[in-house]
């Protein structure tokens, strides 16, 4: 993709709203620039551009809503420092702390979208395949940010207009209430069938921007959700057909390289989100180890209690580097890490694992035991760390065990599909514990455990922990079925959606807290 500097080009005729937080703050900030605009090509691409970038700016939010409930994440600090967003890791949210705010800062690049679509359709210079082209990409860029909205609080506002540029800015007219679950899947449906009408037979293109794959995939990861998530078992077979007319892409023979910064918009890529060299970076960081803490008594190898493993300074040369301390904010569970066999490719790609001792002398007795994240790990540019490995949004592993997924719920055997993720994992013909179809439930549970690790950063695990299921149950409900549940069915059963914080309902009167949470809002 381009380099996203056109963005601030967009931003002249953008019309900027904050996130949300004064009746999805619709009032103008900036008309600059919108009468010269959307006069020619270069203007239109140029804002869908802008449009990616933004979604750049999400990722880290993406990232949020779909992992750091999902369980994996560590609420026990082992470096003295401190994490982030235990409210969130540990189920704690509430009406007055929620985790997220401003409906997540989704409805901005919504109503932008709102435009875009507005001022495509009446254009009257772009070819039919160009505005064809463009419009797939936003409809199918607005399916994505409605689709988070409900698997993150269910029903929401549905605005599919730019109400303030077409003239209404009275704050009582722009109040509007959530909608039901069943309408946004629904308007998530539409856009992107309307997506995949646009684009037609056009082949995909760029990577890093929505493309007809990359809309095939959304339809797939939607309509599976739609079947399992509310029963609409009719949509295994739409979510199959989208998933099953994506081809052309391949698992790499190295988990290690899909992510490697020298390797970006490789072979088993269908979209992902660019990040490059004093461009912009991922908040990898926090997730890693703070230097300062290695007083001598931390060790690479488990066995340092026999005397064995390296001392370690600054491993992965993070600070050294960069010359800065880093901090540990965000620690994957030791248990996620012990998960692997060791012999499972994934596991030292994923993460670099190293152990505190209570003394500097043998023998040694381990009291911590800790990973950093070394999936996306970046690059040393002039002797400088950037963490500006790509981020992927569907990667062709996520189609093979999405397609494992479809085919168990329909009574079929899915081992094709997780025999290819394994075999890559382990090389072919040296998985020690191949998979076996073994029925619905013990195959949905091999499949979660290798998406559990598969997709560790790329923000999926709570949403697979959500639409997943044993013995007849979510997944992510507590169960003697399985050991991943992470909320109690009978006291967090609400849980499973995101609350919204009072300013939301204190300046829209007509939306009301998500079920379930108590609220101070008058009834």
């Amino acid at each position: 993709m381009k380099k996203l500097t056109y963005f601030a080009k967009a931003l002249l005729v953008t019309v900027l709203f904050a996130s949300c937080q004064k009746t999805l703050e619709l009032s103008p900030e900036d008309y600059f620039g919108d009468g010269n605009f959307w006069k020619n090509e270069t203007q239109v691409v140029n804002f869908m551009v802008g449009l990616h970038k933004q979604f750049r700016d999400n990722q880290f939010m993406f990232y949020r809503l779909g992992e750091m409930r999902g369980g994996g994440m560590s609420n026990v600090d082992v470096q003295n420092t401190s994490l982030n967003e235990l409210q969130v890791i540990e189920q704690r949210i509430e009406e007055n702390s929620a985790g997220v705010t401003g409906w997540a800062g989704f409805y901005a690049p919504i109503l932008q979208l709102n435009l875009f679509i507005q001022k495509a359709n009446e254009s009257g210079f772009l070819s039919t395949e160009k505005k064809n082209y463009l419009l797939g990409q936003a409809y199918a860029m607005r399916a994505w940010y409605y689709f988070q909205l409900l698997r993150t609080y269910g029903g929401v506002p549905i605005r599919t207009e730019p109400e303030v540029l077409n003239g209404t800015t009275d704050v009582v007219q722009l109040r509007k209430a959530r909608a039901s679950e069943a309408d946004v899947l629904t308007l998530v449906k539409s856009d992107i069938n309307q997506a995949m009408q646009f684009f037609g037979t056009s082949a995909s293109a760029d990577k890093t921007q929505f493309t007809p794959d990359a809309a095939r995939m959304l339809k797939g990861e939607v309509f599976l959700w739609s079947a399992k998530v509310y029963g609409n078992t009719a949509d295994l077979n739409e979510a199959k057909t989208a998933l099953t007319a994506i081809g052309g892409y391949q698992l790499l023979p190295s988990f290690a390289n899909v992510f490697a910064y020298n390797n970006k918009g490789n072979a088993e890529i269908i979209f992902a989100i660019r990040y490059r060299v004093a461009e912009s970076e991922m908040n990898v960081a926090s997730h890693l180890y703070s230097t300062f803490n290695f007083n001598g008594l931390h060790y690479k190898d488990s066995l340092v209690s026999e005397g064995v493993g390296n001392f370690l300074v600054d491993p992965l040369k993070i600070a050294d580097v960069n010359s800065l301390q880093v901090i540990q904010r965000y620690r994957y569970t030791f248990e996620l890490f012990q998960s692997y066999d060791v012999a499972d490719t994934r596991r030292n790609a994923t993460f670099y694992d190293y152990y505190k001792v209570t003394t500097s002398t043998t023998p040694y007795v381990v009291t911590v035991r800790n990973t950093a994240l070394v999936k996306f790990l970046g690059t040393i540019d002039a002797n400088k760390r950037y963490f500006a490995d790509d981020w992927p949004v569907y990667r062709e592993a996520d189609r093979q065990l999405m397609l494992a997924e479809i085919a168990n719920a329909q009574g079929q055997d899915p081992t094709v599909y997780i025999k290819a993720i394994r075999d890559r994992a382990y090389g072919p013909g040296n998985d020690p514990t191949p998979f076996v179809n073994g029925g619905k439930d013990a195959n949905e549970l091999a499949i979660f455990r290798e998406r559990s690790k598969e997709f560790v950063f790329e923000g999926k695990r709570w949403y697979d922990l959500r639409r997943m299921q044993v013995a007849g149950q979510p997944m992510v409900f507590k169960s003697a079925a399985h050991p991943f549940g992470v909320l109690d069915k009978a006291t967090q059963g609400y849980k499973v959606l995101w609350p919204v914080e009072p300013a939301i309902w204190t300046n829209d009167p007509l939306v009301n807290q998500t079920p379930g949470y108590m609220t101070a809002k008058p009834q």
